[in-house]
C-alpha cells in the first residue's frame, strides 16, 4: 500500500453483483439527477524523494506524475494532487502543476512530515533520512501540538506563496483531531481523507471505523465519527484506497498485519486486474449505497509508474466510460467535501453492499455506517454471521490528542462489541452467528439468498431467506438501532451467539439480560436490548442474544462513562 513492499503473492478473487429478483436495486440515474451519487476521486499524491530503494530516483518518481496525468487528459478525466512538503518547494513540480486548468484538477496538500517543513519551523529533525515514515517523525502526531500548528503554519505559507491560494483539501494516511481542526480555522480547508482501515501496514493500525465513504471526525479523535454537530470538525474526511468489501477485512487472520486488498493500480490481483477492477466498480455502481457511494482511484508516486501503469489502463477508461454513462461523476476531493457539507450536517447513514462473489468463493457481504456504529455481515456459503460491530464514541479521545507519539507505530481504535478480526486466528473465525436449537442440537442456520433495499432515508434493511423454506430473517439497521426478526411458519428456535477464540483480549466486563457493558482503552460503554435479551450459557460461551416473540433490538448509542 504505501510502502514500497514486495507485492502480495496471494489475493482472494472479487466479485460480480447479481441482479435480485426482489428486492430490485435503484435504476442508475444521471449525476445530476442520481438520488444516491456515485462519486470517483481520482487522487495522486506526491512525494520528492523515496529513500527505500536507490533504483527510484527522483527523475523517476517525477516521470511517474507526469505520465499520470498525461493519462487523466487522455481520458478527459479531472483529479487531485496532494503535495508533500518536499516536493510543494521543488520547481519542477510546482511548473507542471501551474500548467493544468484548476477547472479540472486541484492542487492540494499530502501532510507527511520531510525534513524540510521541520526545519523550516525551526524544530529539530529526527528522521533516518530527509523522509522518514515512522509514525513519530514522519506525521503530525509525533509533534506536540503546539508544534504542529508551526508545521502547519510553514506549509500554508509557502503553498501560497507558490500557488497563490491556500490548499482546500488535505490528506494524510492520518491526521490528528488537533491539526486538523486547526487547518479548518486557520485555513479554511473543505475536505481531507485517510487511510483504509488496515491492521499493522507500515506500521498503521486504524480499526474499527466508519467503513469507506466520509464522515465528521470528533474534536477529540480524528479517527472517530461525532455524534453531536457541536462536537465535530466541520471537515468531511473521506476513506482512501478502495478497500474491498468482501476479502480485505479478513486478509492476514492470526497475524498482527493484515495484506492489501484495494483498487491501488499497483496490486496485480486488486486494482490490476481487470475481473477484480469491473467486479469492484459494478457492486460500486449497482450496490444499495443509502446516501452516496465514494472511492478514490489514483497512487502516489512512490510505486512508479512502471508498477502502476498497467493498473491505469484497467481503470481510467472504465471511469471515463461509466462517467459518459452518467453512473457516476468524477470530482476533485475539494467539490466532494464541498458537497458533503451543503448536504449532510452530521455524519450520514450510509452502506456498501456485494450481493454475489465470483461462483468459485460464495460470498457476500453487507457493510452498514453511521455517526453511532458500523456492522458487517458476511454470508460464506450460506452461512451467515455478524463479522464486525464496532460503536463510536465522540468523547473517546485520541491518544495523541495533546501529547505527541513516541513509537513508530500509530494506533486508532474505536470501540468494538464484535471484532471478526482480532477475534479470530487462520483456523477459527469469530463473529456473531445466526444459530438454532433443534432435536436438542445447536445448529449454524443457513440460507444462499441475501436480498437488501432502503424503506426509509438512513435505513438499510437486509433480507436473509434460510433453506428448506424455514423462514425470512429481517435485518433493519438504522441510525440508533439494529433489528432482527424472524418471519416464519415454523416455531423455530434461534438465536445469536458470539464465538472467539479462546486467547481473544475482550471488553466485556458484565453481561446482565438487559445490556452488555463493556470497557476498551479505558472507555466504559454498552450496548442495550430493548427486545429480546442477554444470556450467558454454561459451555462458556461469551454470550448469546435470545429473541422474545421472534425479535431481538439493540441500541448502539450507549454512552460512556467518562
Amino acid at each position: 500500500m504505501k510502502s514500497v513492499p514486495t507485492f502480495i503473492s496471494f489475493l482472494l478473487p472479487f466479485f460480480f453483483l447479481f441482479s435480485c429478483s426482489a428486492p430490485k436495486q435503484k435504476e442508475a440515474k444521471p449525476a445530476q439527477e442520481n438520488e444516491e451519487p456515485k462519486i470517483v476521486n481520482i487522487i495522486n499524491f506526491i512525494r520528492l524523494l523515496e529513500p527505500r530503494s536507490k533504483d527510484i530516483t527522483e527523475d523517476v518518481l517525477y516521470q511517474t506524475v507526469v505520465k499520470q496525468i498525461e493519462m487523466m487528459k487522455q481520458y478527459d478525466l479531472g483529479g487531485t494532487f496532494l503535495l508533500q512538503y518536499d516536493a510543494l518547494m521543488d520547481s519542477r513540480y510546482q511548473n507542471l502543476l501551474k500548467s493544468l486548468p484548476d477547472s479540472v484538477f486541484e492542487i492540494g496538500g499530502w501532510f507527511e512530515i520531510p525534513q524540510p517543513l521541520v526545519e523550516n519551523a525551526g524544530l529539530e529533525w529526527r528522521g533516518r533520512y530527509p523522509w522518514d515514515w515512522h509514525a513519530d517523525v514522519g506525521f503530525a502526531t509525533g509533534y506536540t501540538p503546539e508544534e504542529r500548528e508551526k508545521l502547519v503554519d510553514v506549509y500554508m505559507t509557502d503553498f501560497k506563496a507558490i500557488f497563490g491560494y491556500y490548499p482546500k483539501s488535505v490528506g494524510c494516511w492520518f491526521i490528528d483531531a488537533h491539526s486538523l481542526n486547526y487547518m479548518y480555522e486557520k485555513y479554511g480547508i473543505v475536505a481531507s481523507c485517510n487511510c483504509k482501515d488496515q491492521v499493522g501496514t507500515d506500521g498503521y493500525s486504524l480499526w474499527g471505523g466508519y467503513w469507506n465513504q466520509a464522515y465528521y471526525a470528533s474534536k477529540k479523535n480524528a479517527y472517530m465519527p461525532a455524534q453531536n454537530s457541536e462536537n465535530q470538525i466541520p471537515v468531511p474526511i473521506f476513506r482512501m484506497l478502495g478497500s474491498d468489501p468482501i476479502h480485505q477485512y479478513d486478509n492476514g487472520l492470526g497475524t498482527n498485519r493484515q495484506g492489501v486488498v484495494s483498487l491501488e493500480p499497483v496490486y496485480k490481483k486488486g486494482g490490476g486486474d481487470s475481473t477484480w477492477v469491473n467486479g469492484y466498480f459494478n457492486h460500486f455502481v449497482e450496490g444499495e449505497s443509502l446516501e452516496f457511494a465514494y472511492v478514490q482511484a489514483g497512487q502516489e508516486n512512490s510505486f512508479t509508474w512502471e508498477a502502476m501503469q498497467k493498473g491505469f489502463e484497467i481503470q481510467l477508461p472504465l471511469i471515463a466510460k461509466l462517467r459518459d454513462e452518467n453512473k457516476i461523476q468524477v470530482e476533485t476531493l475539494a467539490q466532494s467535501g464541498k458537497w458533503f457539507s451543503e448536504n449532510y450536517k452530521t455524519t450520514p447513514a450510509t452502506s456498501v453492499t456485494v450481493l454475489n462473489d465470483l461462483p468459485a468463493s460464495h460470498k457476500k457481504t453487507v457493510w452498514f455506517n453511521s455517526r453511532f456504529y458500523r456492522a458487517n455481515l458476511l454470508s460464506d456459503n450460506g452461512v451467515l454471521w455478524f463479522r464486525d460491530i464496532h460503536l463510536f464514541d465522540e468523547n473517546m479521545a485520541s491518544s495523541y490528542l495533546t501529547e505527541k507519539g513516541t513509537s513508530n507505530q500509530c494506533l486508532y481504535f474505536t470501540l468494538p462489541f464484535v471484532d471478526g478480526y482480532f477475534w479470530s486466528s487462520a483456523e477459527k473465525t469469530g463473529g456473531l452467528y445466526f444459530k438454532a436449537t433443534k432435536n436438542g442440537q445447536e445448529v449454524v442456520l443457513n440460507g444462499e439468498k441475501l436480498t437488501t433495499t432502503e424503506p426509509e432515508n438512513g435505513t438499510l434493511k437486509v433480507f436473509w431467506e434460510l433453506n428448506d423454506r424455514q423462514g425470512i430473517f429481517h435485518i433493519l439497521l438504522d441510525e440508533n438501532t439494529m433489528e432482527i426478526t424472524l418471519e416464519s411458519s415454523e416455531n423455530l428456535d434461534w438465536f445469536l451467539e458470539l464465538n472467539t477464540i479462546e486467547n481473544a483480549e475482550l471488553p466485556f466486563i458484565l453481561i446482565q439480560p438487559g445490556k452488555a457493558d463493556m470497557q476498551f482503552r479505558g472507555v466504559n460503554y454498552n450496548v442495550e436490548a430493548s427486545s429480546g435479551y442477554f444470556t450467558v450459557p454454561e459451555n462458556e460461551k461469551i454470550f448469546r442474544l435470545m429473541p422474545e416473540q421472534n425479535k431481538i433490538t439493540l441500541n448502539f448509542t450507549g454512552k460512556s462513562a467518562m
